[in-house]
């Protein structure tokens, strides 16, 4: 079946970076677009950042722009999210979901296929 297992969250001080990874397992990683939501503590989960298939192509919320990288290694089925400067309006729960066969990086999670399980990411003010 399909897993996505992300790892990586913490806590950490404003200012300061984390690097989450999302390894994934049961599907063709290549045919998926790839992206990380969260969600914070008592609201809803919402997009952070995606990637398409090949990696050519990104799109980001605003709230995160020059702040948070997304890459992807199709030979290791895993996609990673870089976190720097971070705020402790970052914290939340960060998932990793994958939408396949899509062409366009879409940003409602009811749009995507599958996820993982979240990473807690915590930022101290």
């Amino acid at each position: 079946q399909v897993q996505l297992v992300e790892s990586g969250g913490g806590l950490v001080q404003a200012g300061g970076s984390l690097r989450l990874s999302c390894v994934a397992s049961g599907l063709t990683f290549s045919n998926y677009v790839m992206a990380w939501f969260r969600q914070p503590p008592g609201k809803a989960r919402e997009f952070v950042i995606g990637l398409s298939r090949s990696g050519g192509s990104t799109h980001y919320a605003d709230s995160v722009k020059g702040r948070f990288t997304i890459s992807r290694d199709n030979a290791k089925n895993t996609v990673y999210l870089q976190m720097n400067s971070l705020k402790p309006e970052d914290t939340a729960v960060y998932y990793c979901a994958a939408d396949r066969d899509r062409v366009v990086i879409r940003t409602s999670p009811n749009d995507y296929d599958y996820w993982g399980q979240g990473t807690q990411v915590t930022v101290s003010s």
